[in-house]
Order: C-alpha cells, then structure tokens, then sequence
C-alpha cells in the first residue's frame, strides 16, 4: 500500500502551530529491514522536504485513528535583566538596613543565637558535657604534640586549639564537628616557618624550638618590622600567625564573595591522597623526634628523600635514652588505640591512653633528670596565662600569600566536607558560606593571640560524636578543659621528651596510612579516582605537599576532560515491546529500521572534543563525508579528464553515455565496503541528544557542519531529545536554516523523542513495515 502524506492547513491546526519554537511528538511509528555495514545513500530523499515549522498529524494518521501528535509551545522567556540593574538590586539588598533584615543577618552570622535559646538543657546537656570533657583531655597532649609539627612552642598549640573551639562554637552551623590542630595543616605552617627562619638567620638546630633561649640569635632582616627584638620562638610565631591570618582573610573573602562552591571540585580521591602523602611526609619529620637526632628540617623539593638521607647519614647519633623512650611509647599506644577502635561500641567514652603517656612520660622524664643526664630533649617552659595580643607582621605577608592560599584551601575544604558529612548523617544542613565565615574567623582572631592554622579534625570529630555531642556546647566545655590547663597545669609539662609527642603523632597517622590497604578496592570500583588518588598521594609525599594539591586538582581537571574525549558514538535499536532504544553492542534483540540509523553521544559537545565527535560519528555511521566529497571532486576531474581523451580519439558515443552514467552513479550512490558485512540503504541520521548536557559554539557548528555535509549527499539528519539549554544555544548559534516560509521558519530538524524523529524521517522515504533484530 502506497503511503499518502499531506500536512494539515494553517487554520486546521492553528496559528500557534507554526510558531518557530514548538516542536511536535509523532507516535505512529514503521520499521524496516535489518543495519549493515555496507552504506548506499539513497536518493529518493536527497530532495529535502520543507514544509510546516510544527509537526501536524498527516492524513493517513488521522484517517486511521492513530494518536495525534502534542504540540508543545515554548513559555516566553523574560526580558533579561542589565548588568546595572542587577548589580543595583544586589547593592540595595545588601545595604537595606531595616530592624527585621538586621536580624536576620546578625543570626545567620551568628547560628549561636539560634539554637543558644531552645537548648534542651534536660537531654542534651549532659552528652555535651561529657563529649566537651572528653575531647578537651584528647586536646591537651595533641596540641603540645602538633606544635612541634608546626615548628611552634607547646603554648602556642594550646592557645590555638582553646580560641579556635570558642569561635567555631559561635559562627559555625556544625553541631558536630572538632575545630582545632590539624595535623596536615601544621606540617604545611611548620614548613612555611623553617623557610622564613633560615631567611632570617635562623639556621642552627640548637636554637630549635622548645629549646632554652637564654642564648638568643636576632634576625637582622626580619625583626625591625616587628619593632621589637626576637628570638627564634618569637619570630617562628610570628610567622606562623601571620600565615595564619593571611589565609584567614583569603577564607573570609571567599566567603563574602559566595565562592564555598570551590570545594565541590576537590574530589573525595583527592582529599585523600593529599593527606596520604603530607602523612608519609609527617611521619618523615617526625623520625628524628623519635630517634633523638638533631638535624634540620629541609626546604624546597623532594623534601621525603632529604630527610630519609639526613636521617641514615647521622644514624650513629641516635639518642638511646629517646629511642627506648619512643618504643615503649609506641607499644603501649598503638594497642591502646586499637582496643578505642575495635570496642568503641560497648565503651561509653575513649579512654584517654594519650593523656596517661604524657603524665606517666613527664613523670619519669621529671625524676629521671632525662634531660640533663642523658640528653634528651624536652618541651621546655610553658607559661601559664596569655601572653598579650600582637598585629601580625605586615612585611613578611608577601613572602606568605601563596602558602596562605594553599592552607586556605585546604583548611576549608576539609571542614565542609566534614561539615556535610556529619550534617547529612544526622538529618540537618550546613551553610557552606557560613562555614568559610567560621573558619576565617578560626584564623584571624586568634592569629592576634600567638596562634597558628586551624580546621575540622576527623579523629577528634568522631570522639566528639560518639560521646554524646548534640551541639557546638561541647565546643565550650572542651575550652574550660584548655582555660584550666593554660592557667594551672601547663608548667608541669617542662619535662615531657619531645620523643612522646612524635610518637603520639605518628600513632595519630594509622587512619591515613591505612588507605593503602584499599588501593585494591578502590581500584575494581574506579581506576579513575584511584591514579587520582595516587598521583595526589605520591606528588605530596615525594615532590612538595602544597605542589601536591595543585597536581591533584589539575590531574582531576584532565580525567574530567579525558572522559569527554574518550566517548564513542552509539548506534542505537528498538527494544520489541516498547518505544525504547538502546545500545545495538551492549543488548540482545533490538530492532533497527530501514534506512534511518539512530545514534548516542553520551558526553557535551564543546570545543575540546567536537572534533572527536564528528570523527566518532563519520566512523560510526561508515560514511565520512568530507572524504566522499573529495572522492567525487576527483572522480569527476579524471571523467572530465577522460573525457577530453575520448573527444580527442573520437571514441563512438555508446562509450561517452557509459561514461555519463558512471558519473551520475558515483555522484548520487556511494558504496562502502566495511568488515564484508551486507548492506543497507541510508537516507536519514537520528541523533539522541539526551545526554548532551549542554553545548559550546564549537559544539553547535559542529553539528551544523555534520548536517550540511550530510545532506550533501542526500542523507537528512534530525536532532532527538536535546533539552532546554541545547535548544536555546542551537538557537542562538544559528542551528536551524535561514529560510523562510510563509513568514516562518523551518524547524523540521528536531524532535522531543527518538520515536518522533524516525517517524519523519520514515514518512518520507517508502513505507517498509518490516523491522529485523540486530543478532
């Protein structure tokens, strides 16, 4: 039966159907014969078709009952708004000052005022005071400890760990989380200090930190900012609160300029091998603690190999005295903190082993005269009280703003995904920009109290939560715990071996250097994020720890626009029992039709891969037409070549009209011979767009150049399932032919649904009924 085709009047359908912007869904669908490899383009169809801008039902689909097609028409976009206009509804919004606006503002700065006065003081008082309690113990001797990381007296560790958990308890949306020392932040300020200490003349490891000061070495280029004279403790804190502050205000800035969502690009893989990597180099650094040696700590590049070096080179210097310390530390702790581990269930609280080391430690070191007898290097004086507040030192912020970022950075994108993390486990939400206050805030205040760069801690943050926490009140307590030893006890550590700290340190690392022991999950799960994980990883430990996290960043940037260039074109079949297309290579029993193909990109089309795309598809389909245009183009010099010959040698005329016909044959039929599989007649491409998120200029003359060349050789190719954002970039980009019709213009190249588009193009070639199952 011979299909009969009319589109239905202007009037019949209404005025609204021909309006350039809708697009109609067709249902009535025929198939055809099986797909091959072996491509004829067929010209029956090489005459395009342009008739109505909207699709409206044909004849025969009405005569037989079939379904309607839905036209959709697009909802008028607003006007859009100029920069002026929204720059002065923003600036008005911001500067509006009434009574209820100013509230707001002052609680939403402020989250303290909202849960402070509807406390439940019966239910969660308790866990809070408790969980406060507990993490304050866990607190003392890990802020001593992490002090040596960055290089600082234990003071300055204290201090920092006590201002950090008032802020945080007022400007932080997190009911959960631990703000305080964070050990990848102290070696990344450690190292920041050891660079400027050798700059200023700092150079001898006697004069190290923790060590007595009585004899004072001056730095002569970097104390007249600081107007006053300095010693090594003074000028190493000087620096570490002004890279403090520096990375305070990049957080707070930040913050007021919206950007908390930069945290979304540093990846889960990424974070974690970055703390992989700087805990093998703090592991590193922390060897000569344990050994008793007194060796530098190296600057620059590669610093991991010039430790391990320093380290065998003046191995025969080992300190007996810190050596035997240093294991028995290490086997009583490593146990102790696997038994926290391994029965945090039945145990109500963590039982503070770390606490019982250093007073058991500073006990025999006290008694023992460690220090004097066998050499072995302690804590020093801790002062009770605070010692008065000081500006940080203006001149040495150029020599820190690059570091600064880096900490900030990474300070900040730890506590929110930690935030998040606790947030979403326990049913609220955080407020990312908020979060980027709090933090800031954590690094600026403080910075003029003597204190160094804070951020969320994991270890300190489960305890916090498995002891009850319900809000930031335990932030308080744990303060009190801190306020009591800064004024009572912390003089009694001047005997406490610095050793014990290192070996708390290194025993604080087990849940980082236990990754490794997932490498081979990670790696059946996705390969991907696993080289993330070590590039990152290794980057950090063996090149530099802040080059580290620009490697990660960069390597997750390439795989991101690796997976873009690696995607392949899919030709796609017909499920039997639904209007459904899939992948012909990956299911069994899918339909094709005849001489239509429809085909996937599953990726953007942008200017990174557009031509990638193109050439997926040219392969894809079997027919690469800039290559059959050349074809011709040569074919027809050499016939007209030969034809001047045979002029020339009067050739009889049943040659010449052999001739003509090779020539109209090779110039309307093309024939490819691929893998000597059979053949099929093609005159219509689909393309599915639906997982084509959006699209660039390059992308749009991408597909514009695939539909000319195409239709050049008589192959009509139609657009399926483009969402909005395609739609309007097509629009704008110029996708759709400049030719008009009745005052309209032509719009037969895109549709809503894949089965809409092989209904067009089926309903301009033959009518074949037929479908066959790709085997």
């Amino acid at each position: 039966m011979k299909r009969k085709e009319s589109s239905l009047s202007e009037d019949e359908l209404g005025s609204d159907v021909f309006n350039s912007d809708c697009l109609a869904l067709r249902h009535n669908l025929t198939y055809g014969t099986k797909v091959s490899s072996r491509v004829h383009v067929d010209t029956s169809v090489s005459t395009m078709n342009h008739g109505n801008d909207c699709y409206g039902a044909t004849e025969e689909g009405a005569e037989s009952g079939q379904q309607q097609p839905l036209i959709l028409e697009r909802v008028p976009k607003d006007a859009g708004k100029s920069w002026q206009t929204v720059a002065s509804h923003r600036l008005k919004k911001h500067c509006l000052c009434t009574p209820a606006e100013a509230k707001s503002r002052i609680l939403g700065f402020f989250p303290i005022l909202k849960w402070l006065p509807h406390y439940r003081l019966r239910d969660w008082l308790l866990g809070d005071a408790m969980s406060g309690l507990i993490v304050g113990t866990l607190l003392v001797p890990q802020s001593i400890a992490y002090s040596l990381l960055a290089s600082q007296d234990p003071i300055y560790g204290l201090y920092t760990s006590f201002f950090s958990s008032i802020i945080y308890a007022l400007l932080g949306t997190s009911r959960h989380i631990s703000v305080g020392i964070f050990g990848v932040l102290c070696l990344l300020v450690g190292q920041v200090v050891d660079r400027e200490l050798a700059l200023a003349g700092f150079l001898t490891e006697s004069s190290s930190v923790g060590s007595d000061n009585s004899t004072v070495l001056f730095a002569g280029q970097g104390n007249g900012s600081l107007g006053l004279e300095c010693d090594r403790s003074c000028y190493a804190i000087t620096v570490a609160a002004t890279l403090t502050f520096t990375a305070g205000v990049y957080q707070v800035l930040m913050g007021l300029f919206q950007v908390g969502f930069i945290s979304v690009y540093l990846s889960d893989s990424l974070l974690s091998g970055f703390a992989t990597g700087a805990s093998l180099t703090i592991l590193t650094s922390q060897i000569k603690y344990l050994l008793g040696l007194k060796i530098p700590r190296p600057q620059g590049w590669f610093t991991l190999f010039k430790t391990w070096s320093s380290l065998l080179i003046n191995l025969a210097d080992t300190n007996i005295c810190d050596l035997v310390t240093s294991l028995v530390c290490l086997l009583i702790l490593i146990p102790t903190k696997e038994f926290n581990e391994r029965f945090k269930a039945k145990l109500k609280a963590p039982i503070p082993f770390e606490l019982f080391v250093v007073i058991i430690a500073t006990l025999a070191s006290h008694f023992g005269h460690f220090n004097t007898e066998y050499g072995s290097g302690v804590a020093g004086d801790i002062p009770t009280g605070f010692l008065p507040p000081r500006l940080p030192a203006w001149s040495l912020i150029p020599n820190v703003a690059v570091d600064a970022f880096s900490i900030a950075i990474v300070g900040f994108a730890i506590t929110v995904s930690l935030s998040e993390l606790f947030a979403k486990k326990h049913g609220y939400t955080v407020d990312a920009n908020q979060e980027m206050y709090a933090i800031g805030f954590c690094n600026i205040l403080p910075s003029f109290f003597l204190c160094f760069s804070t951020s969320a801690a994991l270890t300190k943050t489960l305890v916090k939560e498995s002891t009850g926490c319900h809000t930031q009140m335990s932030g308080l307590v744990s303060a009190v715990v801190l306020l009591l030893v800064l004024l009572v006890i912390s003089p009694l550590f001047y005997s406490l071996q610095k050793c014990v700290l290192a070996a708390i340190i290194v025993v604080n690392l087990r849940g980082a250097l236990r990754k490794f022991t997932d490498i081979p999950r990670m790696w059946r799960v996705s390969r991907v994020d696993t080289s993330i994980w070590l590039i990152t990883m290794a980057s950090s430990a063996m090149v530099n720890t802040e080059l580290g996290l620009l490697v990660g960043v960069l390597v997750s940037v390439f795989c991101i626009l690796g997976r873009t260039q690696q995607v392949q074109v899919l030709e796609l079949g017909r499920a039997t029992t639904r209007e459904h297309y899939e992948d012909l290579l990956s299911y069994h029993g899918l339909e094709t039709h005849p001489g239509l193909a429809v085909f996937r990109y599953e990726a953007p089309i942008y200017y990174a891969n557009q031509s990638l795309f193109k050439k997926s598809l040219y392969k894809c389909v079997g027919l690469d037409p800039v290559k059959e245009k050349s074809m011709r183009i040569k074919f027809k010099k050499k016939s007209k070549q030969q034809k001047e010959v045979t002029g020339c040698s009067n050739m009889n005329s049943d040659k010449e009209d052999a001739h003509k016909e090779e020539e109209i044959e090779a110039t309307a039929n093309v024939t490819l011979m691929l893998n000597e599989k059979a053949s099929r007649s093609l005159h219509s491409i689909v393309i599915d767009c639906s997982a084509v998120v959006f699209l660039d200029t390059a992308g749009v003359n991408a597909l514009k150049e695939v539909r000319r060349d195409y239709e050049e050789l008589g192959v009509r190719v139609v657009l399926a399932h483009c969402n909005i954002s395609v739609l309007d970039i097509l629009d704008r980009g110029g996708y759709y032919p400049d030719k008009k019709q009745g005052g309209t213009v032509d719009n037969k190249m895109i549709f809503f649904t894949i089965a809409d588009a092989v209904h067009y193009t089926q309903s301009l070639s033959a009518p074949n009924g037929d479908c066959d199952t790709k085997q």
